[in-house]
């Protein structure tokens, strides 16, 4: 069997509510995510694949979240073991110039994105992203800082 490894990012943008940004793939709703190139980490791929399926760059990862899947599915009839690991991160615009390899993007809601994802290990990856936001501590700042009126993830 054929293994491959790929990595992507579970993207966030934090306006006056939480969206997730999810990409038609033509067959299936996903998140950015590509294959690792020789020498590369998987935090490495992540990043360059959510730039080159997205144009987004410049994104905060957030630390403490990695998530691990795996499935197998056929290409040409070849059965193909794939690992995919994930990271959530937040992004500073919701201007997507999306690759030729997408059909559509959505900015959505937890509760529409939840539908709108197609795989059930999707779904539970933005669960656990939720989750992980909603748990996400608030740093602390000093009395009277600017950042003290920002609001929580």
């Amino acid at each position: 069997m054929r293994q491959e490894v790929s990595a992507g990012v579970i993207l966030f943008y934090r306006g006056s509510a939480r969206e997730y940004l999810v990409l038609d793939y033509g067959s299936h709703w996903d998140y950015p995510k590509g294959h690792l190139k020789a020498g590369e980490t998987s935090r490495n791929a992540a990043l360059r694949e959510l730039q080159e399926e997205t144009g987004i760059a410049g994104i905060r990862l957030l630390p403490g979240f990695e998530e691990r899947i795996r499935y197998t599915y056929r290409k040409a009839g070849t059965a193909v073991w794939k690992r995919v690991v994930y990271y959530l991160g937040e992004s500073l615009t919701r201007a997507v110039a999306l690759s030729e390899e997408h059909h559509d993007y959505a900015w959505l809601g937890y509760p529409e994105a939840l539908n709108r994802l197609t795989y059930p290990s999707a779904r539970q990856l933005l669960r656990k992203a939720e989750r992980f936001l909603s748990a996400a501590p608030r740093p602390e700042t000093p009395p009277g800082d600017p950042l003290s009126t920002l609001p929580r993830f």
